[in-house]
């Protein structure tokens, strides 16, 4: 493409340059020219007034002489009343050149060597007709023409030159983004997804490159977000492996329940690989829009009976608080059941048996906040335990539990907070915003704030009161 618009560029001024140096060249030959005639003509019409006066050819010849160059001007004046012919100067014009202007009485000029001859015709006081010969050499005729048509070319050369240079300049301008916006393409076909092109060169193809920067921004985040889905999916397996695992614990002993038991401790660090493999995409999850979300307190509701039969089992206390009537969210269904799945299981998970838990579900004017809390041995570290949530998670824990609950808080605004419970042990407060915009700092005691003190099943709200365990 560049060389194509050098080549069109060279093509087209080269075109322009003949198209105007010919004919101004020819029209300064013209002038040289006419310039060379009219100086003779000046010289024949100096001798006019003489001729017209006088024939003596001593005064003739001072004429002459002050007029030009005796080389290139002569005079020849007709015999007539008894005097003959008189030629004054050296005539190089043929003599039927010469009696052909006499008898038209009209200038003319003739082809001479080294030039050419002007004869000009002047009338005498006898009436006879006298021809003034001035010689105009060759060299007059062309004399600064060479010059004129040495500059000619060179400006023409020099315009010629400038053009390609300009294309060129041109050409690379628009090639150079032309052909990173192909490489960047060849490198994000190729899976190299920092590819991007600078935003420069003529506006299509600035437009060109932010347009390709965006879609590979589109690609990043398409990957990101199917890989994060992986991690959700596959995390989501951990509930029903849970309960698996604990009714494998319970088959009691025998190969039979050995090998059960293998399976399910295989299968459940075959999905903590996919997790980990996934859990380095940038997460990535939306909020619902008008109109959707679901009821808290149903999902709450569904949750907790599937759970209470594991609880049943191993003996755990459990209570539900504030799920007796509807509560809008802003967010997905199989979000929050997710969020509390991961939480439940971990409360099975990383307590022992027979430990209590309870789940309550708080609905202010502009937030829910849903309380999981257990009375276990609590997290020494809850910071260390949120930076797990975010991606660095320790053995037998992939990382990502508490990381689907902030994502689903932080889609709404909201946010997630680790602290101790009046059960004894952990407290996880998913804060969720109900109008979608990020929650300000609130003070003590502010409406929407939960307040809470230690004591044997004390939990006190300006939402809705919980109930004890049973």
């Amino acid at each position: 493409m560049r060389w194509a618009l050098v080549k069109v560029s060279l093509a087209v001024t080269a075109m322009v340059v003949v198209a105007f140096a010919v004919p101004l060249g020819l029209v300064i030959r013209e002038m040289a020219r006419d310039r060379a005639f009219s100086n003779a003509e000046r010289e024949a019409a100096a001798v006019a007034p003489a001729l017209s006066i006088t024939t003596d050819r001593d005064q003739l010849e001072r004429v002459v002489a002050s007029a030009g160059s005796d080389a290139a001007m002569a005079v020849h004046i007709p015999a007539g009343d008894g005097s003959g012919a008189l030629d004054i100067g050296e005539r190089r014009a043929a003599a039927e050149d010469i009696a052909a202007v006499r008898k038209l009485g009209r200038a003319s000029t003739s082809t001479v060597s080294g030039g050419s001859a002007l004869l000009q015709p002047v009338a005498l006081s006898t009436g006879e007709i006298a021809v003034v010969e001035v010689f105009v050499p060759e060299s007059e005729v062309t004399n600064g023409v060479g010059t004129a048509w040495a500059v000619l070319a060179g400006v023409g050369v020099a315009l010629i030159l400038g053009s390609v240079a300009v294309a060129d300049r041109l050409g690379v301008r628009m090639v150079r983004p032309a052909q990173r916006l192909v490489e960047g393409a060849h490198e994000l076909g190729e899976g190299k997804l920092g590819a991007r092109v600078p935003e420069e060169g003529p506006n299509e193809l600035r437009l060109a490159a932010v347009a390709f920067n965006s879609m590979a921004d589109q690609v990043v985040q398409l990957l990101a977000n199917e890989r994060e889905l992986a991690a959700d999916l596959s995390h989501r397996l951990r509930t029903p492996l849970t309960v698996l695992r604990l009714n494998a614990a319970s088959l009691g002993d025998g190969p039979a329940a050995e090998q059960t038991r293998a399976a399910v401790e295989q299968l459940e660090r075959e999905v903590d690989t996919i997790i980990r493999t996934a859990r380095d995409a940038k997460p990535q999850t939306a909020a619902a829009g008008p109109g959707a979300g679901c009821d808290a307190a149903e999902v709450v509701r569904e949750r907790m009976a599937f759970w209470s039969a594991l609880a049943e089992d191993e003996g755990r206390k459990w209570r539900v608080a504030g799920a007796d009537r509807p509560v809008r969210i802003p967010v997905a269904r199989a979000d929050l059941a997710a969020a509390l799945d991961a939480l439940l299981g971990n409360v099975f998970r990383h307590t022992a048996e027979g430990t209590a838990f309870a789940v309550d579900v708080h609905n202010g004017e502009d937030a829910v906040i849903v309380l999981v809390s257990d009375a276990g041995p609590g997290i020494p570290d809850p910071e260390q335990a949120m930076a797990r949530g975010r991606g660095s998670g320790s053995d037998g824990s992939t990382g990502l539990g508490l990381d689907i609950v902030r994502r689903l808080a932080e889609s709404t605004g909201g946010d997630v907070r680790i602290g101790s419970s009046v059960l004894g042990g952990t407290e996880v407060r998913i804060w969720l915003q109900l109008d979608g915009r990020e929650r300000a700092p609130r003070r003590r005691g502010h409406r929407g704030t939960v307040r809470r003190r230690r004591g044997p099943g004390r939990l006190t709200a300006s939402f809705n009161r919980p109930r004890s365990l049973p």
